[in-house]
């Protein structure tokens, strides 16, 4: 490494040098001053090019994010690089212009502050964390203003397909005796990416050069200051932050001044990515993934088993599938009702719970009835007012029947084709890869990023662990936290259901700022009674048992209403409030539950804190989700209604 340094600080000393130096013949154009004059800044368009890649990288501190996670809402120009590269024409020259820019932030606020320079090493097995760091060392002089970031990855395995979204191409060099060096064969490209993630210009070797990028980088910052609402019309794909809410959120709805905010289906286009990087590489703050021994998973598993869980044709009329009670945007649970509705408007009693992170919990469904989730998911298929097949035999024999399922469990499994335990391990396989986090609280717990969570969220935190004592139920470890104890507990939801003991009118919302109060009774006539329910009981016979609910995982919780296992609340603000009043008292209330005694503003603390632990690559996992084929009837499957020049849909 000694050695290395000093090759790259020698390196770094010419390239610097020759900023003041007249190029050399064969030098690219980057190193001496621009031979032309450039277009006036806004006088020009730069069309988006297609989305920039992302993957797992690794920062000069070994800790691992998402590329996109580092952009930073910023300008961003991306280099690969590798730190011995001996070409004065290669990966030196994207170092050289970077130093120029980065000289230029010194003197430029508004560079500094919307542009980040990163440079990604395409050789981890030489350039890890701490070369990166040693190697950044050389460019510090270019002054303090604006950041330029040097990264690497964990391995070739995790770089690949960074190289391939980007259309990077590599082969390592070989000597005359065929033995490989310490070379790459490359084309030099340097990608100039917009906040919203598109790539807008490409710079080659003859077009690299700080004074064109700067001027590029100065044109889109006066389009996006002129004509912003037009630039984010013309999105590809919708803003992230609009990817995870109901495609018709209704929050705000009681008020007059509401104004619908729902999203057009052409803005709703899916990304597939590859889940199986968060299998391998959770992401920070969550455990390696447990993968059961007789299930490992498989690229091919997840495949499949995400093309199962998004099949209507799954249910027994071709209406239903997994995500219509677990939908993805709306953090794979349903914003939009208490409890779920399976089949033809059948009534389920509880809520559906999140599929994020399912793959850790030990006891599965709001009574922990189940222990895996291969045997988890033929409840909903099996079950009359879900999915309502009537027997194993006959899902397995309608799926050996479509055509697009031919090959695909043999592919997958060895040879075996679809059984009642192949089916479970497929959809278990995709739910499995359905991790997430990389919050800002772990970026600010786990990271070290003391910038990364609000001051109220910190002072959330405070009573989450103190005086709320939330901690006790919703655990949070020294190096992960799955906030969850995977225990069931009776808090008095269960009991004061059970008990009808509700208020005697309800406010009912109308229209927008119009809110009735409606007496209990004509509620009662229009709708059927509540089902009974009395929790772990009904698994265990053991009376002690009764109202005891399982304790879910707070991850993604602010996407996630209504809660509770009946969704009895709306908001996470009426979820403190009923810890803070002690739940309802009854002879098996959990102990654990007491009066808390907190203020407004603390309430309010412990909502921020919640809210900061929505993982960083939620967007990532409901875009693949969009991606996914949701299993249309046509003329090659068995239900296929013959006669018609129609699909029954």
């Amino acid at each position: 490494m000694h050695n290395l340094f000093i090759r790259s600080v020698w390196l770094a000393a010419i390239l610097i040098s020759t900023a003041s130096a007249d190029p050399l013949s064969d030098s690219a154009p980057g190193y001496g001053e621009l031979g032309y004059t450039l277009p006036a800044i806004g006088g020009y368009s730069l069309p988006p090019l297609g989305e920039a890649g992302n993957g797992l990288v690794l920062n000069s501190e070994g800790k691992q994010q998402r590329l996109h996670d580092l952009f930073n809402d910023r300008y961003v120009l991306l280099a690969f690089i590798y730190s011995t590269c001996s070409d004065v024409n290669g990966c030196p020259l994207s170092s050289h212009v970077f130093y120029k820019i980065k000289s230029a932030m010194k003197r430029d606020a508004m560079l500094a502050d919307r542009l980040k320079l990163i440079s990604l090493s395409f050789d981890p097995e030489v350039d890890t964390p701490e070369v990166m760091k040693l190697y950044a060392n050389n460019f510090r002089y270019a002054g303090s203003s604006g950041e330029w970031q040097f990264i690497t990855t964990a391995s070739h395995r995790a770089l690949q397909p960074i190289l391939q979204s980007y259309n990077q191409v590599i082969q390592r060099e070989v000597d005359s005796s065929g033995k490989a060096s310490v070379g790459y064969s490359h084309v030099l490209r340097v990608f100039l990416i917009d906040p919203q993630k598109r790539i807008r210009n490409i710079y080659s070797v003859d077009f690299l050069h700080h004074d064109l990028i700067i001027n590029d980088v100065k044109t889109l910052l006066m389009q996006e200051e002129n004509q912003g609402r037009l630039l984010k019309a013309a999105l590809s794909l919708p803003e992230p932050s609009k990817l995870s809410k109901p495609g018709d959120d209704k929050q705000g709805y009681e008020q007059e001044s509401y104004v619908t905010r729902s999203l057009d289906l052409e803005l709703r286009k899916g990304q597939a990515a590859d889940l199986m990087t968060f299998i391998e590489q959770p992401p920070l703050g969550l455990p390696p993934v447990p993968v059961p021994e007789n299930n490992s998973i498989t690229r091919e598993k997840i495949e499949l088993g995400r093309k199962l869980f998004y099949d209507r044709r799954l249910s027994l009329n071709d209406t239903f599938s997994c995500a219509m009670c677990h939908v993805p945007e709306q953090g794979f649970t349903s914003n939009e009702l208490a409890m779920a509705v399976g089949i033809e408007g059948r009534s389920v009693r509880r809520n559906s719970p999140t599929i994020y992170n399912s793959a850790y919990a030990a006891m599965l469904f709001h009574d922990g009835r189940e222990q895996t989730l291969e045997q988890q998911v033929w409840g909903p298929l099996l079950a009359r007012n879900e999915m309502a097949n009537p027997s194993i035999g006959y899902v397995l024999e309608k799926i050996r029947k479509i055509d697009d399922y031919e090959g695909s469990f043999e592919a997958a499994f060895d040879g075996r084709g679809v059984s009642m335990e192949t089916l479970g391990m497929a959809i278990a396989s995709y739910e499995r890869a359905l991790v997430s986090a990389g919050s800002p609280f772990d970026y600010w717990y786990y990271g070290g990023d003391k910038q990364a969570l609000s001051a109220s969220a910190q002072r959330g935190f405070e009573l989450f662990v103190g005086k709320a004592g939330c901690v006790a139920c919703h655990h949070i470890g020294d190096k992960h936290a799955l906030f969850s104890d995977d225990g069931l507990h009776n808090t008095g939801i269960g009991y004061r259901e059970s008990m009808g003991i509700v208020p005697e009118t309800q406010p009912v919302t109308v229209a927008p700022g119009v809110t009735l109060q409606i007496d209990r009774s004509v509620i009662e006539q229009v709708g059927e009674p509540a089902p009974t329910d009395v929790g772990l009981y009904e698994v265990t016979q053991n009376p002690n048992d009764r109202w005891k609910y399982k304790t879910p995982s707070l991850r993604n919780v602010a996407l996630t209403a209504p809660y509770m296992h009946n969704g009895s609340f709306s908001t996470l603000l009426e979820v403190v409030e009923f810890y803070d009043g002690g739940g309802v008292a009854n002879e098996l209330l959990d102990p654990l539950i007491r009066p808390l005694g907190l203020n407004e503003s603390e309430k309010q603390d412990l909502v921020a804190f919640m809210r900061s632990l929505t993982g960083g690559n939620v967007d990532t996992l409901v875009a693949d989700a969009f991606a996914a084929p949701v299993g249309d009837v046509g003329k090659g499957d068995p239900s296929w209604v013959h006669g018609t020049d129609v699909e029954v849909r």
